[in-house]
Parts: structure tokens; C-alpha cells; sequence
């Protein structure tokens, strides 16, 4: 395995506490009951969309890493498609979480963008990937 996919895997091994962190912290919200969160259910339902989706796709990341080492693609390339694979488990939380920040906030504000553009870098970063395989 190249030295630039374990320093990713590494990034990425390290980001899995502050998934866990998060966790506790939802957690944190329902046993305390606190206000703003079990009371306001777009917050509660962004939150643990955003929760999720960070677990789910830094393990996707993790999983995937090994093949970039094995595509037939150029440094660049690989690079590229290393950033976007680790861009999507970051955007795409941050955007569900941000968007209703505030415990009042019963809409996503412009920042639920964040999601979308977390969607397309894992997108871009699969079929780049895929493609350079084939």
C-alpha cells in the first residue's frame, strides 16, 4: 500500500472518535432530555442523518482505499480521487448538522448544500474509482 493511502487511512481511523463523540453526544441529548433536540424533530432527524451517514461512509472510505493503490490512473488522478472519498464523510455531516444548528432552527438553512455536495464528491470519488479499474 502506497505511503499517501495510509496517511488517508490514517486520517480516517482518526476521524472514527469523533464519530463516536458524536454519538455520545446524541446520546447525551435523549438521556438528558435536552431542549431543543427530543423537542424540535427536523433537528433530531438532521442530526442523526448526519450521525450516520459519517460512520457509514468513512467506513466505505476505509474499505475502498486499497483499491486506489491498484487503479490504473496516475498519481494525480489517485490523489484526486483520495480526496474525494475523504471529502464526502466530512461535507455531507457538517451539512446536516450546520443546517440547524440552532436548537429553534425547525428548517435547514443554505447549508443543507453541504449534503449535496458531499454526495457528489463520493459519486465522483466511486466512479472515478470504478472507471479506473475497469
Amino acid at each position: 500500500m502506497s505511503s499517501a493511502t495510509l496517511t488517508t487511512a490514517g486520517i480516517l481511523l482518526i476521524t472514527v472518535v469523533t464519530v463516536a463523540y458524536g454519538g455520545l453526544t446524541l446520546l447525551m441529548h435523549l438521556t438528558r432530555r435536552k431542549a431543543g433536540y427530543l423537542d424540535n424533530p427536523v433537528r433530531r432527524g438532521l442530526w442523526t442523518a448526519g450521525h450516520a451517514h459519517a460512520g457509514v461512509l468513512v467506513l466505505f472510505a476505509l474499505a475502498v482505499l486499497p483499491y486506489v493503490d491498484q487503479a490504473d490512473a496516475s498519481d494525480g488522478t489517485r490523489t484526486l480521487i483520495r480526496t474525494l472519498l475523504v471529502a464526502a464523510p466530512v461535507l455531507m455531516p457538517l451539512g446536516f448538522f450546520l443546517s440547524v444548528a440552532r436548537p429553534q432552527d425547525t428548517r435547514p438553512n443554505k447549508l443543507i448544500w453541504l449534503t449535496v455536495a458531499g454526495g457528489a464528491s463520493l459519486s465522483a470519488g466511486a466512479l472515478l474509482l470504478g472507471f479506473t479499474l475497469l
